[in-house]
């Protein structure tokens, strides 16, 4: 069952006793090198404090490697990640500074969900009572008796959550925390979250789950082959891939040529018969159809998809092999590019490879 979103502030005391903003999470040229293989290379970017960043890219594209660095896990081989303009590792009470969730399956299964928070609290030198109070936020409350070994994967992501908040702290830093949470799980977090934003909180999570993160995050950062390929507000991404308008026309062609010689250029027929036009008002195109003697039968207006457009951006990072039993298919046919959108990132580097056994390679 969803826990009852809390009505008070559930960003750490420290926040709001502070005199002043704290200046967020910076990462600068940061890179990191598995025996050869580049994991993270020259990655710089930016979390300003109050803000939900979504920290996205394909599996293997250096997303956990990158958490981990700005955690202290993993030494980085050039470059640094600040929270509060100092390494993880310098805080003074790290715990109350920086919530982490990189892993909700580290749990001992006979430690019931009281006693693992019990033994977190003591660590980190917070009041037993607290405990309990994690507990009912991410709606474990009934659960706190029961063995972790018992927990669900979903319920485990709660325990997760439940730990990095038992120090109050500013910032939560989660890689993928909404796997293995059903419907009403994904949105009890996603309502979590931003009433976490709006109390002062920052936050900074790692997903795949494209259209979860755009429901939530308000700033997004996007890498592939571990660097850098976009950075900012999600406004900014759906501005700089337009929406494109779609109309049915009695004559596509001579609208189309109507709309050039306005000024519009960027407009297509499309295999339905159907003109996609990009960077025109519907008003616009009706009135121009209308001073031509062309009939509008209908429009329509299609957004920007992030899933379309963040796969535009990673495109290519992992391409699989052809079958070697000599059964190749045909290829399939290239689809056109949406009008605006864009381009595969390149030149890379070659190609991270999956890791051999025994080492942490990418991830």
């Amino acid at each position: 069952m969803t826990a009852p979103f809390p009505t008070g502030p559930v960003a750490g005391a420290g926040y709001a006793n502070a005199a002043a903003p704290p200046p967020g999470i910076a990462v600068q040229g940061l890179s990191k090198t598995f025996r050869n293989v580049p994991a993270v290379s020259d990655l710089s970017f930016s979390v300003p404090p109050g803000s939900i960043t979504g920290f996205l890219g394909p599996n293997g594209s250096g997303k956990t490697t990158t958490l981990r660095m700005l955690l202290g896990l993993v030494r980085p081989t050039a470059g640094a990640a600040l929270v509060d303009g100092m390494p993880f590792t310098s805080l003074p009470q790290p715990a109350r500074v920086v919530g982490a969730v990189l892993d909700a399956q580290s749990f001992h299964p006979k430690h019931t969900a009281g006693t693992h928070l019990d033994v977190y609290a003591a660590a980190i030198g917070v009041p037993a009572a607290r405990v309990r109070h994690v507990l009912d936020l991410v709606g474990l409350g009934a659960a706190a008796r029961r063995q972790i070994g018992e927990f669900s994967l979903g319920m485990r992501q709660r325990l997760a959550l439940a730990t990095a908040l038992l120090g109050e702290p500013r910032y939560l830093v989660l890689d993928e925390p909404a796997n293995g949470l059903d419907p009403e799980g994904m949105a009890w977090l996603r309502d979590f979250l931003l009433g976490y934003a709006r109390s002062g909180g920052t936050v900074l999570i790692s997903s795949h789950i494209l259209r979860e993160v755009e429901q939530t995050a308000d700033r997004l950062v996007i890498i592939s082959r571990g660097m850098l390929v976009h950075q900012g507000t999600t406004a900014d991404l759906r501005h700089a891939h337009r929406a494109r308008v779609l109309v049915a026309a009695s004559d596509p062609a001579r609208l189309a040529t109507a709309l050039a010689a306005a000024g519009h250029t960027d407009a297509q027929v499309q295999p339905d018969g159907r003109l996609a036009i990009v960077g025109v008002e519907p008003e616009r195109v009706a009135a121009l159809a209308a001073g031509h003697g062309v009939t509008v039968f209908g429009t329509s207006v299609e957004h920007a998809d992030l899933e379309q457009v963040f796969l535009a951006m990673t495109a290519g990072q992992y391409v699989g092999a052809a079958p070697g039993w000599g059964m190749q298919g045909p290829t399939p046919p290239q689809q056109p590019p949406y009008p605006g959108q864009f381009p595969p990132p390149g030149p890379f580097p070659p190609g991270q490879q999956h890791s051999p056994t025994g080492w942490e390679g990418p991830r």
